[in-house]
Parts: C-alpha cells; structure tokens; sequence
C-alpha cells in the first residue's frame, strides 16, 4: 500500500528548522499547517515524527497491534541484549541533530549516556505499519553506522534481520544477539489481523 503524501510549503517548524512537511497515512487538510504541527507538538502527538535532510515526516500513531509487538519484543530481547552488554531503549532520534534523524521503535545501544540525538545504534528495531517508511530507512540506518536492524511485520507474522555488509543486508540470524529470525517469529504472540 503507497503512503498518502500531504505536502506543505516551507515553514519553521516547532524544532526552528526550515522545513517541508510530509504527511503519512490518512489525514485530514489543514489550512494552517505550521499551527497544526505545533498543536501536534504540545499534544506529544509527535513522538514518530521525523526529520529527514530538511523534510519533516508526519506519522501517525501507531495501531494497537504495534504496541502488542513492541513490549514482546522489548521482553524477549531484553536478556540477550543485557548478555552483549546492549542497553535498550523504546523509540529515539538517530541522526545528527534536528535537522536529519530517524526514529526506530526500540534501539540498542552500546553505552547508557543519552542524548536528545544519538549519533548510532547497535540495533534498530522498526515494527511495520501500513504505508510506513521502514524500508525506506535502511540507507540512512547505514549509513549512520547501526550494526543491525530488525523489521517485524505484524500483518504478515514475519521477522527480518540486517546486517551490515555493503548495505544493511538480509541475514539469518542476529550475530550481536545470538538469535535467529525464525526465533523471533516463533517466540512473538502474534495479534488477530484486522
């Protein structure tokens, strides 16, 4: 299924960076968009939100399911990440400041200092939605120097891992925590589809 695109002109968006705005999914016109995004900021509608080299990507919320994958998969990884001394975290900026940064739905990171922007991760897991822009990430996970990257698809009961190699390449099996895709899969409670 394409994204539905919604595209505004420039503005200075609640970050103070020139920016286009794309919206994903459905939605609604709204004639003041720049109003609209702040409204969205004071609400803390826009955790997903994202910036990418200028243009700020809209998402929105996340379906029921999603939240459904994300605390199993947080549980089932939690020990193996602990063992390869990986901290884990729920949804965080990658990238290099507020200007181009992406947001995976849990990361893994090798150190436990926080910053507002972190400049990689070991792993990132992103959890699909219809029309999302996970794939579309795997360059710039890559070139952002993360090791690894897990896409679950809730509606196709499906796990992939990547590894770095000369791209974010499919792989069998997590090397960082020792556990393969089939593993995954078969650990998850997968959620009634719609």
């Amino acid at each position: 299924m394409a994204a539905k695109v919604a595209r505004s002109g420039d503005h200075a968006g609640s970050l103070g960076v020139m920016t286009r705005t794309i919206v994903l999914g459905e939605h609604e016109q709204h004639a003041d968009f720049a109003a609209w995004l702040d409204k969205r900021h004071r609400l803390g509608q826009d955790l997903f939100d994202e910036v990418w080299e200028g243009e700020y990507h809209v998402a929105p919320a996340p379906h029921r399911r999603h939240g459904h994958i994300d605390s199993q998969v947080a549980v089932i990884l939690e020990s193996r990440a602990r063992a390869s001394q990986l901290w884990s975290s729920g949804p965080a900026n990658i990238g290099s400041g507020p200007d181009d940064y992406r947001v995976p739905d849990r990361a893994y990171f090798r150190d436990l200092d926080p910053k507002a922007f972190e400049p990689t991760a070991a792993i990132v897991v992103e959890i699909l939605s219809p029309g999302d822009e996970s794939y579309a990430k795997r360059g710039f996970y890559f070139a952002r120097k993360v090791e690894e990257l897990l896409i679950v698809d809730p509606l196709e009961r499906s796990v992939q891992w990547y590894a770095r190699g000369a791209g974010l390449e499919p792989t069998e099996r997590s090397t960082l925590l020792d556990m393969s895709g089939a593993e995954l899969a078969t650990a998850i409670d997968w959620p009634p589809s719609d």
